[in-house]
């Protein structure tokens, strides 16, 4: 069900606009038909004061309000809120920490994502709406390690995804999301709101992918010429592609 943003007089905070944007990315998670019940969350960092804002746990979407939003640093202390963040603040924290250069995250179990993670195959650029976005398939970390599993897990997960991009060399910068083996689909941007939109595309793009081996098992790669001219048209040098 599509939410209405909701015009709430938010109680006197000094993180009022960090909690209204944090609270918008999530609503449009929703709209977008990312989430259903209460599964997933958006993240956005206010890296002047170290702190982030992230949706509580438990908390429908159709009740979500601005002063629900909570507030933490980034070893996970609350600063401000009444309820409990999400359960995946942990992982959240991790990237902030050692990601300087990312503003939102969002995380969700959306169908196809979720399908892709659970085959535990990362995602070809089987087309050009793809490579419009990155120029690498969308890797799947491997599974968690059972000692990582019994140990800190919602940190250990945010180390799992540090560690699949420092195996296969990939920037965060340009490869703005993962699947998770076997759990689902991380993204990330400058601002939560762009943390959303990775996401629909992740989505979008993995609908694409899996439709696409339905019509022909053996379809290619996209080729290589492909893949930089369409890429480099929205984000090189001289891009030109506003799409």
């Amino acid at each position: 069900m599509k939410v209405q943003l909701k015009k709430i007089r938010s109680m006197s905070s000094k993180y009022k606009a960090l909690k209204e944007e944090c609270f918008e990315a999530n609503i449009e998670l929703n709209n977008l038909g990312l989430v259903i019940y209460t599964f997933g969350n958006v993240s956005a960092v206010d890296r002047k004061n170290g702190v982030f804002a992230i949706k509580p746990s438990g908390v429908p979407y159709e009740k979500l309000t601005p002063d629900a939003i909570v507030i933490v640093d980034y070893d996970n202390t609350i600063i401000e809120g009444s309820m409990r963040p999400s359960s995946d603040t942990k992982t959240h924290a991790f990237l902030y920490k050692n990601w300087n250069h990312i503003g939102g995250i969002a995380h969700t179990h959306a169908m196809y994502s979720v399908a892709w993670a659970q085959a535990q195959k990362d995602i070809p650029v089987f087309g050009t709406t793809h490579a419009d976005h990155l120029t690498a398939d969308i890797p799947c970390a491997e599974p968690m390690k059972d000692n990582l599993i019994q140990g800190n897990y919602e940190h250990n997960t945010g180390i799992q995804i540090l560690d699949c991009f420092k195996e296969r060399n990939l920037s965060s910068e340009e490869v703005e999301m993962v699947l998770i083996g076997n759990h689902g689909p991380f993204a990330w941007g400058k601002t939560a709101a762009k943390a959303v939109y990775n996401s629909k595309v992740l989505e979008t793009v993995a609908q694409m992918a899996y439709l696409t081996l339905q019509i022909n098992p053996n379809a290619v790669r996209l080729k290589d010429a492909l893949i930089k001219k369409h890429y480099e048209r929205k984000h090189g040098k001289n891009a030109y592609y506003g799409q």
